[in-house]
């Protein structure tokens, strides 16, 4: 598990290279945000978090497995994480953010990640 990353993963670098094609800039795990968001869009006031299915305890395939070892552990685990990121969305919330979480399974088809980031964000801004 020490080789699990939680910055710099695959379905974050594809989301950050189709989100700067579409024009968009945006800052990268910006702290002093609560969850420390993967991308900030600062001036819209409106951050993306990209989440592994499994983490995140995500309703597809993958994310509705739970391992037959220690099956406690893994539930609790990520029963912790789903609260916390309840915990971050309404702070994000509070703070007059909105936020978009965007699945790994749901990266996978390229076109519904475009629309979704899109209908979230608005039309880039031309420089």
């Amino acid at each position: 598990m020490r080789a699990v990353k939680s910055k710099d993963t695959g379905p974050e670098l594809t989301v950050r290279h189709l989100t700067h094609a579409l024009g968009y800039r945006y800052r990268l795990h910006q702290s002093d945000l609560p969850g420390t968001p993967d991308l900030v869009f600062a001036a819209r006031r409106k951050a993306i978090f990209v989440h592994g299915c499994f983490w995140h305890g995500h309703d597809c395939k993958r994310g509705a497995r739970i391992p037959k070892n220690n099956r406690e552990y893994w539930t609790a685990k990520i029963g912790r994480n789903q609260a916390r990121d309840a915990l971050t969305f309404r702070r994000l919330h509070e703070r007059g953010w909105m936020a978009l979480t965007l699945w790994e399974c749901e990266i996978k088809d390229l076109s519904d990640a475009t629309e979704r980031i899109v209908a979230f964000l608005g039309p880039p801004k031309l420089n």
